[in-house]
């Protein structure tokens, strides 16, 4: 296939993130039938689908495959319009990053904020369980993902970040309260645990691994927040995994727990890129990639 029209494409990525035909058409400064005609063209052109019409309007395969395509353009031509057109304008570089919620908590937000201080750039940041993060790539919606998942997709390469600790933390008044004969299947039962949501497996497998509880035996709060985790379990009316690195200073204190420390978890992180990544978003990458591994390298 040859000879893309891109206004085509913007039609498509506008759409998919406005989610909506009118607003989308609002930022291009044309009608809806407009952009709806666009939309039928590009299908026409491709010869399927490129979005299902639904609430929440979402891309086909097809469209995520072409949305993955549009995004890597739209980096390219960022990098080389200062070049070409030195006098032109400079306009902020949208940087769209798929990272889990612990990351952001704890180390990521310092990892990029001298590209931040150096470059003109508009991030958005999609804040995504470390399970689910390349999704947001595959579908073209981000452009580097912090995941658990070491295989990279087609097109992409992944750099072995480091490893993120674990462990299992209350307040004392809660473990004096809920876990008084110690930890085990029937204090846990009866304990109020917390999760980022209700596809979070992290605590689940946790738990079936060393108390051979499944998710249905014990009741789970769900709070997407890892600050929330936090200020939950401090508050004592929960427990939960948190990483180390979180709560440094709480368990130095004592005013959080170790309470199975026998039984900590370790996840290992993996930064996701585009392969031809160059400019401002090789830098982010890099950046990245070093701050990362200086952080969460098990010492």
């Amino acid at each position: 296939m040859s000879n893309f029209d891109y206004k085509l494409l913007a039609a498509l990525a506008d759409v998919i993130e406005l989610q909506s035909f009118e607003l989308a058409a609002n930022k291009l400064f044309i009608s809806q039938s407009a952009i709806s005609q666009r939309i039928k063209s590009l299908e026409e052109y491709v010869g399927q689908p490129v979005l299902i019409r639904s609430q929440p309007i979402v891309a086909t395969l097809a469209g995520e495959q072409l949305l993955s395509h549009y995004s890597k353009v739209k980096q390219l031509e960022h990098e080389l319009v200062p070049i070409l057109s030195p006098d032109k304008p400079v306009k902020p570089m949208k940087v769209t990053l798929a990272v889990n919620a612990d990351s952001i908590a704890t180390w990521f937000i310092k990892a990029i904020t001298p590209v931040l201080r150096e470059h003109l750039i508009e991030l958005d940041l999609i804040i995504e369980h470390e399970e689910r993060t390349l999704e947001h790539l595959k579908r073209g919606r981000a452009i580097g993902a912090i995941s658990v998942i070491e295989k990279p997709l087609k097109g992409y390469r992944s750099f072995d970040l480091g490893k993120m600790e674990y462990c299992l933390v209350s307040s004392k008044g809660f473990a004096t309260e809920y876990f008084g004969n110690g930890v085990n299947q029937n204090s846990l039962k009866m304990a109020p645990a917390i999760s980022y949501d209700h596809k979070d497996d992290m605590h689940v497998r946790y738990i079936a691994k060393h108390f051979n509880l499944a998710a249905s035996e014990y009741y789970c709060h769900s709070v997407r927040s890892s600050e929330a985790f936090v200020e939950l379990v401090k508050q004592g009316v929960a427990y939960c995994l948190l990483p180390k690195l979180q709560i440094e200073r709480e368990l130095s204190s004592g005013e959080l727990i170790n309470l199975c420390p026998e039984k900590e978890l370790i996840e290992t992180l993996y930064w996701h890129s585009w392969v031809l990544v160059k400019g401002v978003n090789r830098k982010i990458s890099e950046q990245i990639v070093s701050f990362g591994r200086d952080i969460l390298t098990v010492k």
